[in-house]
């Protein structure tokens, strides 16, 4: 191997780790709430209903940026599109951490436009730089998605504990607990600073040859996103309400975090097992629709047999997981090319978590008017349902294709 392979094998290394450190972020800030809902709502006396939006709000954040950050990747280029994507999410991490209610939403709106801007382009990225190893990491960079939610959520209540036997000046125990996962977003960006240097811009031009506006008129990008998006509104009611209806069940708070924790850490799992196969399938329609099957296997669970509900939260990660890392790779297997890809990535998380922004406060409200988490599990069970159906369409081996409509100026043309 030459030298110049060597140096070209090095800067993929270091590349790919850069990718699984931004991916580490992706969910943990807004996953590790959930654990310390109940003492959040103490704290500052919110109702389900206003506790909910915590969840809503990087949802909304998602919906509203994602179209947006293709075009921040136009401008910026990637590398540093998603480096200012991580500064968001360190600077709204530290906002929330003052511990009052207006900080606590305004930073978790930082936080959610953050990770927007970074799970619309990071699927780009991968279709540029690594276009015959798509499938293969997507699977890893959500391997590392799961295992930074995960420890997030996990390690979210003894943090809290921690705050309060040291005596905390200044803030609550709780904001303590959600200020202690800045590390992720300070690992990330010192990582990410080299790939910085090598940011590449898009040309001048290339916005004006294609809009891919037609993307929004394509049937299969809908099914994309409505797989994508039902996906989002069961997982993130289950991220934002889980530990709850586990204390509702009679556990304590610490096995609820627990257990929520161990829900991330299986939607990390299926990784492990698709890395080997996302690679050979073309089709993966019954690939999509069976992840839909098992995650409505661990919502029936919880709503018939809460007591064994370890392994539901299990099941339901495993399926949930396994669907949100087949939505992804579809966006790229789907698309001719990386511009392409980016705007249906942006379209998919743009619909698909605003009908996820649903889910948390719905079921707030649902909890509230009925006291019961029971009406809730059963519109989830229904959500699984009608995803599989669209996983099952979605994945079909087709292309969103479409001749790109040069709209520039004569003038334009003349000087090219």
């Amino acid at each position: 191997m030459t030298k110049e392979h060597q140096s070209l094998a090095t800067k993929s290394i270091f590349l790919i780790l850069g990718i699984l450190f931004i991916a580490a972020n992706l969910r943990g800030p807004i996953t590790s709430v959930a654990p310390l809902l109940d003492a959040i709502r103490d704290s500052l006396s919110l109702t389900a209903t206003q506790a909910g939006l915590l969840t809503t709000l990087p949802l909304l954040a998602f919906a509203f940026m994602s179209p947006l950050s293709s075009k921040i990747g136009l401008r910026l280029g990637l590398e540093r599109a998603l480096m200012a994507a991580l500064v968001l999410i360190l600077v709204g991490i530290m906002v929330r951490a003052l511990g009052s209610t207006g900080a606590l939403l305004f930073g978790t709106l930082v936080i959610g436009a953050g990770i927007a801007i970074a799970n619309v382009l990071l699927p780009s990225l991968l279709k540029r730089d690594f276009p015959t190893k798509v499938a293969t990491l997507t699977a890893v960079y959500v391997l590392s998605m799961g295992i930074g939610s995960a420890i997030s959520s996990a390690l979210a209540v003894p943090m809290s504990n921690l705050a309060e036997q040291l005596s905390i000046p200044f803030m609550p125990d709780w904001a303590f607990a959600l200020a202690s996962i800045i590390l992720f977003p300070l690992g990330a960006i010192l990582f990410w600073l080299p790939q910085v240097r090598n940011s590449t811009l898009t040309a001048k031009n290339s916005p004006k040859l294609d809009s891919h506006s037609y993307v929004w008129r394509s049937p299969l990008a809908w099914q994309l996103t409505f797989f994508l998006g039902l996906n989002s509104f069961v997982t993130y009611i289950l991220i934002g309400w889980l530990p709850s209806m586990l204390i509702d069940a009679g556990y304590s708070e610490v096995e609820a975090g627990f257990n929520a924790g161990l829900m991330l850490l299986a939607s990390a799992l299926p990784a492990i097992v698709l890395i080997p196969i996302m690679g050979k399938l073309k089709d993966q329609s019954l690939l999509a629709f069976g992840t839909a099957l098992i995650a409505l296997i661990g919502i029936l669970g919880l709503l018939l047999l809460p007591q064994f509900a370890t392994v539901w939260v299990w099941v339901f990660g495993f399926g949930g997981g396994a669907g949100f890392i087949v939505g992804l790779s579809c966006i790229s297997h789907r698309t001719e090319h990386s511009h392409q890809a980016a705007a249906l990535s942006g379209m998919a998380q743009c619909v698909g978590y605003l009908l996820g922004a649903t889910g948390p406060i719905l079921i707030g409200s649902m909890n509230d008017a009925t006291g019961s988490w029971r009406l809730p599990l059963i519109l989830c069970a229904i959500s699984c349902v009608l995803c599989s159906v669209c996983g099952f369409l979605a994945g079909r081996d087709r292309i969103i294709k479409h001749k790109p409509s040069v709209t520039m100026s004569l003038a334009d043309a003349g000087q090219g």
